[in-house]
């Protein structure tokens, strides 16, 4: 094709565009009508419409065109460059009608065999319209020839389901096992599984054939097809309805593996979606069926058994019941120590959680081995594995306390305390708690394993998260407490800065069950006298007192309200925490703490003896106990024994020698002996007489006093190296007892029995390290001087800084904080 233009229309290009013919600039017209005489522009094929071509830089000089030429190339007026096999390529594709071309891109199975259109498309980049529009043609096709199948599979199924079933219910089994089979195929697309599922008649024939047929084939045939049901809520409701529970828990004793495959996996389905379906299982037997397949071992096959038991004991009683009478426990423990199948190890652990809260499976978990095994996984990369591992510890724990063999778990432990996740500290402190409660083996390794230094830092990072400060305290409480390493953990604690933090949750916003743990903490880090300058610099005197004359108040409100015809409850509450315990603790504390003259001193400022010598008049013996042994602290210096005669302490002393508990009756002697040191003569001998005649009433033959068989003096009941620490030293010789006595439940984190403690009976004598074979335990001395000799006929008020030791009772637990608890 030739452009012919007339001379006038040239103008001069717009910067640089083509715009055609028009747009050459020529130098007069005589140069332009022969330039486009002599040369014709390459046409548009349309191959590349709006291609252009660029005229070269003219002058206008005649003589500037002469010398160069014409510059128009023919390379000019294409993007690129082409082989001659590619325009060979070109006009082949160019005699396919455009028809063709898209005919072949949305219907290429309609072409005849060997005929190939050729793509237009040479940049891989720009992809030819016809391209674009292939994908989503195709696509359209498909869902249009799917929707056609899709009706005829459903009305294929439609009419045949009524024949259907009139087989699936023949005498014949070959008849039975053939149609089996053809409904399963059906099951197995979309719209013919629906028209099954539509059907409450064929759901009902499939259930009596797999409940009544003893052909392989033909049960495998329909539970497959119950399975392939069960994927849908609509054919969960018809398994449900039609009665299937019962006769897939039948199948459960299949030995074939296939149809167990089918069996657990619809019973699964039907648990996780289907109302009721729970109590069905149940109640037909399918509890005991699941655990005997426990056995097995293919970890997939498992992983759903365990995940049915988990659904099925969660919140239910009697399920757990009957998962422990089936030997569960000790199945469930042996797949966490042999497998490493992680959703296996999570799916078990989960029943295992569950079980753990029963307080009839915990004892058996525990004695299966089930701690170390779930210990083995607390490494593992898998977050919610080892979570589910730690919280069934934590419910377990409280039931391993004698449990041998968890040096590893302990270690753990302690390196958990370290995480950053909240709920794996609060685990693993509330697990070191309850383990290391009157068991001094635990005890040990913990402090051994750096456990002091990573409960205080704990402590110190939880800040006011009260789900781990309680029983990170509680553990430290515990491992300053009767045990060899006892001393070292109580300097551990000041050594790694714990004291201020320790104190200062003495204080709001700490609840009554931590303030409770952190009474029984400091009261065990006094008796490590290093302890007990900065205890009293950071003001835990001045605290205890407090709270002591807080709950000693709400005691005396709640007497009073049921004076007055109020509230009944026996004891005041708070949190959950009697104010009993709370006065116990403080008093105890403060005795400790009274050891040291200074904190003598700042005990007498706070004008809390009147409360002491009224604690006298308590009704519980362990209160009484504490109060008069402050008192007996007290009263070593002149002045405290003053201030407490002044308050009428000598008739409730007087009183109490008579006490039943020996501990009492022995502290009240010591204060009275220490009141008496101005009386006269008479006064002493009296007193003497008293003592000798309350302390020594139920057994005058038990002393060998001397030889005229004259009951032995108040200053036999010592040996010449035993010291003054009691009740509220580092406790008993050994932590368990043969001897009967009440079990004293905690109040705080855990719930535990403790032992009654082994009494040290008057007239024994344990040194350190002595007295039934305690494991190291220690008696350190309060006032480590020698008592008279074993010939005094009386007591000699010569030597008034000689104390009695108060025994260990012999018929009552111990107080909380000197049980661990």
């Amino acid at each position: 094709m030739s452009y012919q233009m007339q001379p006038q229309q040239a103008r001069p290009m717009s910067h640089g565009n083509y715009q055609g013919p028009g747009d050459l600039p020529m130098s007069s017209a005589k140069d332009s009508t022969l330039l486009w005489q002599q040369n014709s522009y390459l046409g548009d094929s349309g191959i590349h419409s709006g291609a252009t071509t660029q005229a070269p830089s003219l002058t206008g000089k005649e003589e500037d065109m002469e010398s160069d030429g014409l510059m128009f190339d023919l390379d000019q007026g294409f993007t690129q460059g082409f082989t001659q096999d590619q325009v060979d390529e070109m006009n082949q594709q160019l005699s396919q009608t455009r028809s063709q071309r898209v005919r072949a891109a949305m219907f290429p199975e309609t072409l005849e065999e060997g005929i190939e259109i050729p793509s237009t498309q040479f940049d891989p980049a720009q992809p030819t319209a016809v391209q674009r529009l292939a994908e989503p043609s195709q696509m359209l096709k498909h869902a249009v020839v799917n929707l056609i199948n899709y009706q005829d599979d459903a009305d294929l199924a439609t009419r045949a389901i009524p024949e259907l079933i009139k087989l699936l219910n023949d005498e014949d089994q070959v008849v039975v096992s053939q149609a089996a089979m053809m409904v399963h195929q059906l099951s197995k697309k979309e719209a013919s599984r629906h028209a099954i599922m539509n059907s409450p008649q064929m759901v009902a024939a499939l259930v009596r054939a797999i409940s009544n047929s003893n052909d392989l084939e033909s049960t495998k045939a329909a539970v497959g097809t119950l399975h392939n049901l069960s994927h849908h809520r609509q054919g969960l409701l018809a398994i449900f309805k039609s009665g299937g529970i019962p006769a897939l828990v039948k199948l459960l004793s299949s030995p074939v593996e296939s149809v167990l495959f089918y069996a657990i996996t619809t019973l699964h389905n039907l648990l996780l979606h289907q109302e009721g379906s729970k109590m069905a299982v149940r109640l037909a037997g399918g509890l005991q069926k699941m655990v005997a397949l426990l056995q097995r071992n293919n970890v997939k096959f498992l992983a759903i058994v365990t995940d049915c038991l988990q659904i099925l004991a969660y919140g239910n009683q009697e399920s757990k019941l009957i998962i422990l009478a089936s030997q569960g426990p000790v199945e469930l423990v042996r797949i966490m120590r042999s497998y490493d199948y992680e959703k296996l190890l999570w799916t078990t652990s989960r029943v295992l959680k569950v079980l753990s809260v029963c307080s009839s499976n915990k004892p058996a978990i525990v004695e299966a081995g089930g701690m170390q095994a779930l210990a083995m996984h607390l490494g593992h990369p898998s977050q919610r594995l080892v979570q589910n591992c730690l919280w069934t510890l934590r419910n377990l724990s409280d039931a391993g306390t004698k449990v041998d063999g968890l040096e590893g778990l302990l270690q753990s432990l302690v390196q958990l305390l370290s995480s950053t996740d909240v709920n794996v500290v609060t685990c693993a402190a509330g697990i070191l708690s309850n383990l290391t409660c009157n068991n001094q083996r635990n005890k040990v390794t913990v402090c051994q394993v750096g456990g002091v230094d990573a409960l205080v830092r704990t402590i110190c990072n939880a800040g006011e998260r009260e789900e781990i400060t309680e029983p990170a305290v509680c553990a430290l409480r515990h491992l300053t407490s009767r045990h060899v390493e006892s001393e070292m953990a109580q300097n551990g604690v000041r050594l790694n800065y714990g004291m201020q933090v320790i104190v200062k949750l003495l204080q709001a916003p700490s609840r009554w069950p931590l303030v409770k743990a952190v009474i029984g903490l400091i009261r065990n880090l006094a008796l490590c006298p290093a302890n007990h300058t900065p205890l009293r610099d950071n003001g835990a005197i001045h605290h205890l007192v407090r709270l002591l004359m807080r709950a000693f108040q709400d005691i005396q409100r709640q007497r009073s309200s049921v004076a007055s015809g109020g509230s009944q409850q026996p004891g005041a509450y708070a949190d959950g925490v009697r104010m009993e315990e709370i006065v116990e603790g403080t008093v105890g504390a403060l005795h400790i703490l009274a050891r040291e003259s200074n904190n003598r001193a700042i005990i007498r400022s706070q004008m809390v003896i009147p409360i002491f010598v009224q604690l006298l008049f308590n009704e519980i013996e362990n209160i009484q106990r504490v109060a008069a042994g402050v008192l007996c602290e007290l009263a070593a210096d002149k002045e405290g024994a003053e201030m407490i005669e002044q308050e009428g302490a000598t008739a409730p002393l007087t009183e109490l020698l008579h006490s039943r508990n020996e501990g009492v009756a022995t502290y009240a002697a010591a204060v009275l002996f220490r009141m008496s040191e101005d009386k006269p003569q008479d006064y002493k001998k009296r007193l003497s007489m008293e003592l000798t005649n309350s302390l020594f009433r139920e057994d005058q033959n038990m002393w060998n006093g001397g030889d005229l068989g004259m009951g032995p003096d108040l200053q036999d009941m010592l040996g010449p190296d035993q010291g003054y620490d009691g009740m509220y030293g580092q406790g008993p010789p050994s932590v368990h007892s043969s001897h009967g006595g009440r079990p004293y439940q905690q109040q705080g984190y855990d719930t535990i029995p403790i032992d009654s403690m082994q009494g040290l009976e008057i007239g024994s004598h344990h040194g350190p390290g002595g007295g039934g074979g305690g494991g190291g335990s220690t008696y350190g001395p309060m006032d480590p001087m020698d008592m008279a000799g074993p010939d005094s006929a009386d007591l000699n008020f010569d030597h008034l800084d000689e104390l009695p030791q108060p025994p260990q009772d012999n018929n009552q637990v111990a107080a909380w904080y000197d049980t661990d608890l």
